[in-house]
């Protein structure tokens, strides 16, 4: 698993590039604050309930929490799934937000 910076992330957003983002928050965390990710909480995760994430083994797919510690399980678990290309946001929504608000 590699890891993005949100400025790293931010700049290819920016860029326009088409990015596979995975927040795996809990609803209410999504609720207060996201970047459009889709939302896949990391009991669906660690549950290998990864019906929405089919035909992405081989992409790249960025996860990201509020801090980067969820995220970082999630992509162990996506990983050990089969997953090719995680990629794991640092600092997860709180440095995001630093950047973006």
């Amino acid at each position: 698993m590699t890891q993005i910076s949100a400025q790293e992330l931010k700049n290819r957003l920016d860029a326009g590039e088409k990015l596979n983002i995975i927040d795996v928050r809990e609803p209410a965390e999504y609720a207060e604050a996201n970047m459009g990710g889709k939302l896949i909480p990391l009991g669906k995760i660690m549950g290998l309930q990864l019906e929405d994430l089919e035909g992405l083994e081989d992409e790249e797919i960025i996860v990201h929490c509020k801090s980067g510690r969820r995220s970082m399980q999630a992509g162990v678990m996506l990983e050990q799934a089969g997953f090719k290309n995680i990629v794991n946001l640092t600092g997860g929504i709180l440095d995001w937000q630093k950047l973006t608000t």
